[in-house]
Order: structure tokens, then C-alpha cells, then sequence
């Protein structure tokens, strides 16, 4: 079981919706991954950040997607690439990762409640 945390502590997290809007390889990554831009509404903005999510997608199929991604943690670099957002994904059987997603369109940048 994961440790226990108040719903101040989870408050904290500041979790949004956003489409992406660019999708490109990203070669120097240690592992595969993609260099993604996510549009997160006039509030937050366009974020860049990188996802290991190449099992399971194509660039083709990230364009205009919704994810999930917590807008909050500070920048962190991962080689070249100044990663801005965490994307949310939950790892399959076979530990790849699978994109957390909306079920309906809503409006970028809206706040996971």
C-alpha cells in the first residue's frame, strides 16, 4: 500500500489537462521517448516536456490528444531537452507506459478536481 497523505498534500499537486499540440523523436534520450509540446489553456501555456511512451504511440497519434500533467514540479533537464510538465501514464504488463487521459474533450488548462 503507498503511503498515506492529506488531502492538503494531494491539493498541492496541481494536475491539468492539455492537448498536444507537437510530437518530435527524441534521439538523445537514454531510453525512447518523444519531445512533446502540450497546449495548457491561456492560463499555463504551451509546456515541452519529454515522455518514454513509444511503445504504445506513434507521433501520428499524440497530435490533438488530451493528457494529464502536473504542471507544478520545477523544470528538470533531461539532456537537451528542459522538460517543463510531468505527463501522466500508468506502465502496462510489460512495465510500458500508457498515456492517463480524459474520456471527454474539456477546455486546456482545466484543473483535475
Amino acid at each position: 500500500m503507498a503511503d498515506e497523505i492529506t488531502y492538503g498534500d494531494f491539493e498541492k499537486v496541481d494536475i491539468r489537462v492539455g492537448t498536444i499540440v507537437e510530437a518530435e523523436p527524441f534521439p538523445e534520450a537514454r531510453k525512447p521517448a518523444y519531445k512533446l509540446k502540450i497546449d495548457f489553456g491561456p492560463e499555463i501555456g504551451v509546456k515541452k516536456s519529454s515522455a518514454q511512451i513509444t511503445v504504445h504511440y506513434t507521433l501520428d497519434q499524440l497530435i490533438g490528444r488530451q493528457v494529464l500533467g502536473v504542471v507544478n514540479f520545477p523544470p528538470r533537464q533531461i539532456g537537451p531537452v528542459r522538460s517543463e510538465v510531468l505527463t501522466l501514464g500508468f506502465e502496462d504488463e510489460n512495465g510500458a507506459i500508457v498515456l492517463a487521459s480524459v474520456t471527454r474533450g474539456v477546455p486546456n488548462g482545466r484543473k483535475m478536481m
